[in-house]
């Protein structure tokens, strides 16, 4: 029964991600800022693993209930001087959900770009790392 519960729970956790792809622009096709390819877990700092350390985006995302707002839109969590429509393709904030993107993505907006100069020399983060060595 324990087995069970655990392998349900892991299958709403692994599944809930791909959601909350679904309620951004270009949540499938999200820059890297730390080569080629997309970034695969937008909120996270791994790239590839949904971590509990969740980036800035990350809890932005999760405070304003999951939802694409234009607040959040407007927002720059990540502090790289770029909002957060502009790096994921909605420079106008005004995208909904199954609509197409104006854009493509052009940066993460969770991970201050360009990573570890300018404004983003004093973030922590640093390409390369996994689980709780991303914390930035």
């Amino acid at each position: 029964m324990i087995k069970l519960f655990v392998c349900l729970l892991g299958l709403v956790f692994v599944s809930s991600h791909p959601y909350y792809r679904d309620r951004i622009p270009n949540g499938y096709a999200v820059s890297n800022p730390c080569g080629a390819g997309f970034w695969e877990a937008v909120g996270h700092y791994d790239p590839n693993h949904h971590t509990i350390d969740k980036n800035p985006f990350g809890l932005a995302f999760a405070a304003a209930g999951h939802q694409w707002t234009t607040t959040l839109c407007q927002a720059d969590s990540d502090g790289d001087g770029t909002s957060n429509g502009a790096e994921l393709g909605d420079p106008n904030c005004v995208w909904t959900v199954g609509a197409t993107p104006e854009r493509s993505s052009t940066g993460q907006p969770g991970i201050c770009e360009p990573v570890g100069s300018g404004l983003c020399a004093s973030k922590a983060f640093q390409c390369g790392c996994h689980g709780h060595q991303c914390i930035g």
